[in-house]
C-alpha cells in the first residue's frame, strides 16, 4: 500500500513523499531512513483493493520459528536478529528486522521493539514476550506463540479443506447452468421459432427467456458483473459485514457453531496469556478484538465480575461464555491453580467439536448440492428437448 508522508528535511523544509510499504510503521521507518522527520502519514487507496505480496510479507509465526531455532543454537537475541536480517531478501521483512535491531541498540526491550510494528505483531504476541522478559525466558514465549499459531492453522486448514470440494462443485455447476442459459438456450429458441405455438407451456416459457437473453445478453451479463462488483464492495464495509454476521448468528444451529468456534479462539488466547503470567483481567482486556461483536459485550461483563472478585468459571458461565463442560473444567483448573492449561484444554475440546461438525455438515451438504445442481441443469435440458420428443412422436 502507498502512504503519503508529510515530513521535514535536513533544512527544516516541509516536503510530501509517497512511500510504498505494508504498514504505516514501515512507511514511517522508510522515510526516517532517508533522513526525514515524519510529521504525519496517510494511507492512499482502498485497503481491500490491495493485493497481497507473499514474497515480502512478514509472518510472525515464521519469524518466531526461525528466531527460536537460532536462540536454541546458542545465539543471543541481537545475534539472532542480525543473522535473520543478513539472510533476508524480502523488503518488508528486512525493514522490520532492521527497525527491531535499531530499537535494541537504543536500549529498548524486545517487547517494545516489536510493539512498534502492530500490523506485524499482534497484541497477544507483544504481551506474551513482555511477560516472559520478567523471567528472562523469551524462548518459552516464542514456543508458546508457535504452538498457538499451529493450533489455529490446523483448525483453519480443516475448515478450508472441507469447503474446497463444495465450492468447486458450486462454481462448475454455475458455469454449466450459465452456458446452457446464455449460449444453448438462445439457439434452441431460434430453431423452435416457427413451432412455438405447439410447444408445451414450460418449453414456451423457457424459449421466451432464451429470446430475451439473445436480445439483451450483453446487458444481462453487464448487470450480473455490476451486481458482483457491488456485492464485493458491500462486503468490504464493516457495517455490512457486521449486519451479515448478525444474521448468520441468528440462524438455528449455525449460530451456535459459530459461537463454539469463537469460544475456542477466546479460550486458546486466554490460555496462552495466563501461562505467560498475565493476570486474568489484563488477559481478557487483550482479546476482544479476536471475537465477533456479539461476544465482546458479554466478555466485558465477565471481566467486570472477575474484577469484583468472582471466580472465572462463575463469571464466564453467568454471561453465557461457557458450556457446561467448560464450566466443569474451569472449576477443576481453579482448584488446581492451572487455569492456563485448563483454558487450552477447553479450546482443544471446542476445536474437536467444530471439526466433527464440519465433517458432518460437508458429508450432508455435498450430496444435497449435487442433487440441486443436477436437477436444475436437468430441468433446463429436458425443457429444451421436449419439443424434439413431441415432434418425434407426431411423426410416428
Amino acid at each position: 500500500m502507498r502512504y503519503r508522508i508529510k515530513a521535514a528535511d535536513a533544512e527544516h523544509q516541509v516536503v510530501v513523499l509517497e512511500v510504498e510499504a505494508a504498514s504505516s510503521a514501515l512507511a514511517h521507518d522508510a522515510a526516517c531512513a532517508q533522513g526525514y522527520s515524519v510529521l504525519a502519514s496517510q494511507a492512499l487507496g482502498l485497503p481491500w483493493l490491495s493485493l497481497p505480496r507473499a514474497s515480502g510479507a512478514f509472518s510472525a509465526a515464521l519469524f518466531s520459528i526461525e528466531l527460536l531455532a537460532l536462540l536454541e543454537a546458542g545465539m543471543n537475541l541481537v545475534e539472532a536478529l542480525q543473522t535473520l536480517a543478513e539472510n533476508e531478501s524480502g523488503a518488508e521483512r528486512k525493514l522490520v528486522l532492521a527497525g527491531m535491531l535499531d530499537a535494541l541498540y537504543r536500549g529498548e526491550s524486545f517487547s517494545r521493539a516489536i510493539a512498534r510494528y502492530p500490523e506485524q505483531f499482534p497484541a497477544l504476541y507483544v504481551a506474551t514476550v513482555a511477560a516472559s522478559e520478567k523471567t528472562g525466558d523469551v524462548k518459552e514465549a516464542l514456543e508458546r506463540y508457535v504452538a498457538y499459531e499451529t493450533e489455529l492453522d490446523r483448525v483453519r486448514k480443516q475448515i478450508v479443506s472441507a469447503s474446497i470440494y463444495p465450492a468447486v462443485l458450486l462454481v462448475v455447476g454455475a458455469l454449466v447452468f450459465a452456458f446452457l442459459t446464455f449460449y444453448v438456450m438462445p439457439r434452441f429458441a431460434r430453431v423452435y421459432e416457427d413451432i412455438s405455438g405447439n410447444l408445451p407451456f414450460f418449453s414456451r416459457l423457457l424459449l421466451g427467456v432464451g429470446r430475451i437473453i439473445e436480445a439483451h445478453g450483453w446487458a444481462a451479463a453487464s448487470a450480473g458483473a455490476a451486481g458482483l462488483g457491488l456485492a464485493a464492495w458491500a462486503l468490504s464495509l464493516a457495517a455490512v459485514r457486521a449486519w451479515l454476521n448478525e444474521k448468520i448468528w441468528r440462524l438455528p444451529g449455525l449460530g451456535e457453531r459459530m459461537k463454539i468456534y469463537q469460544l475456542a479462539r477466546l479460550y486458546r488466547s486466554l490460555g496462552m496469556l495466563l501461562r505467560a503470567g498475565i493476570p486474568v483481567a489484563g488477559a481478557i482486556g487483550m482479546v476482544p478484538g479476536l471475537l465477533a461483536l456479539r461476544l465482546r459485550e458479554p466478555l466485558g461483563r465477565a471481566r467486570s465480575l472477575i474484577e469484583e472478585g468472582k471466580a472465572i468459571s462463575t463469571a464466564f458461565t453467568s454471561v453465557g461464555l461457557a458450556t457446561p463442560v467448560a464450566t466443569r473444567l474451569m472449576l477443576v483448573g481453579e482448584r488446581g491453580g492451572r487455569m492456563g492449561e485448563t483454558m487450552e484444554r477447553i479450546s482443544r475440546f471446542y476445536d474437536d467439536d467444530t471439526a466433527r461438525f464440519v465433517v458432518w455438515f460437508t458429508r450432508l451438504f455435498e450430496p444435497v448440492l449435487m442433487a440441486v445442481l443436477g436437477i436444475a441443469v436437468g430441468i433446463v435440458v429436458v425443457l429444451m428437448y421436449m419439443p424434439v420428443f413431441e415432434l418425434a412422436s407426431s411423426l410416428e
